[in-house]
């Protein structure tokens, strides 16, 4: 967004993503951490592309370098591993059945995930939301028989359909696991507070992340439910739900090296949380938000929480956009260490964490003059991490490098 809609925008700050930012006066609470810069940068790239709110990047996997950006409009686009290229293919184009209104934006095409498989299949999965109602689809897709560099809009299967009680926190990430099933990251429903209390309800798929498997179809599916998911026994519980108690995961993320599922979850009205996602876990929203009480109203006494990764306060940042485990080579500082942004105040940071003690280590700043409001992370085939800001109805891509 512009500078004027930054500050100027006032409804949705702590109810989502990808709603109106705005300048606020500082939060009170802890001290504001004065985290260590790492000798990097974050680099303006695509620059001659003009890409519309582009909220998913991500690779085919395919061994051909390409990079997709969805539009949250409802296209996606093509383009080889060149920061130089001068015009993007369209993939695929859906816009006509997407819901998108800018007012309401956190609707639309919100995420695209290919199979492990692509290139023999030629399957690759979208989350939007359809053209009429609060309505959000997990669809199969596959590449047009005559020509499978293009996807081909007349192939849907619909996996799942969900009825959404309010506009935001629909979620959206959808991603692949190193098993093989298809992730899918739910948010709450929406409004504030969790008013149906969705976060702690295994009776419904909001406030959730689901695991499937797209290869199987049981039960009158289009996918089946993998054998060890946690809640399959348990009565009146949704099977697909792998782990639970989540306000809206905006992103889901796995480190290519060590297999971890890494989330965000945007706060309402103090904390924001990083996760690490564990089968069966609870997460704790609305009872806690972050380490901290929350809601007492659907607390129950036997309920175990997974406390998060790391938080930080609203005096620091308002709304996470979670990224990835850095395992390029272009950028030897970031090795290992978690990328994640603020879409309010523009910062981003790498967090180190230690998978044998489970504990987050050294948070560092990178610095960006410009504080980008960050909507999504995005990796490459060989493994580079790229970031995307929205301003206005455009993005701008960046990549990441060494300082000079």
């Amino acid at each position: 967004m512009n500078r004027l809609s930054r500050l100027l925008c006032v409804a949705l700050l702590t109810c989502g993503m990808i709603g109106p930012v705005l300048a606020q006066k500082p939060v009170e609470g802890p001290p504001v951490p004065n985290d260590p810069v790492l000798p990097v940068k974050a680099k303006k790239a695509f620059t001659n592309l003009r890409i519309r709110r582009p909220v998913t990047i991500t690779n085919a996997g395919d061994g051909s370098g390409r990079i997709f950006f969805a539009e949250q409009q409802g296209v996606i686009l093509a383009v080889p591993n060149d920061p130089d290229v001068e015009e993007a293919d369209v993939f695929l184009d859906i816009e006509n059945e997407v819901r998108f209104n800018p007012s309401q934006n956190e609707e639309g095409l919100l995420g695209l995930a290919f199979h492990p498989k692509f290139k023999e299949n030629g399957e690759f999965f979208v989350y939007y939301t359809i053209k009429k109602g609060l309505v959000s689809r997990v669809s199969r897709f596959k590449t047009m028989k005559d020509d499978p560099s293009k996807g081909d809009p007349n192939s849907e299967e619909v996996l799942l359909t969900l009825e959404q009680p309010f506009w935001n926190h629909n979620g959206g990430s959808i991603e692949f696991g190193p098993d093989g099933y298809l992730y899918i990251a739910l948010g709450d429903g929406g409004s504030a507070n969790d008013p149906q209390g969705n976060g702690q309800n295994l009776e419904t798929w909001l406030g959730s992340i689901l695991r499937i498997d797209v290869d199987k179809k049981e039960d009158g599916k289009n996918y089946a439910i993998p054998a060890d998911n946690p809640f399959v026994d348990t009565e009146g519980a949704k099977p697909e739900i792998y782990a639970y108690g989540l306000r809206n995961v905006w992103r889901l993320t796995f480190d290519r090296k060590t297999g971890a599922c890494w989330v965000g979850d945007v706060g309402q009205n103090i904390w924001e949380e990083i996760d690490i996602i564990k089968n069966g876990g609870n997460y704790g929203w609305n009872v806690r938000e972050g380490l901290h009480p929350f809601s007492d109203q659907n607390a129950k006494p036997d309920a175990k929480y997974i406390d998060p990764v790391f938080e930080y306060h609203h005096n620091v940042g308002k709304s996470i956009t979670s990224g990835y485990v850095y395992r390029g080579k272009k950028v030897p500082e970031l090795e290992g260490k978690f990328l994640y942004a603020d879409y309010v105040s523009g910062k981003i940071w790498a967090l180190d964490y230690d998978y044998e003690t489970g504990k987050a280590g050294q948070n560092y700043r990178i610095e960006e003059p410009s504080n980008p409001p960050v909507v999504c992370f995005g990796e490459t085939e060989d493994g580079e991490v790229l970031m995307s800001a929205i301003f206005g109805e455009y993005g701008s891509i960046y990549e990441f490098v060494p300082a000079e």
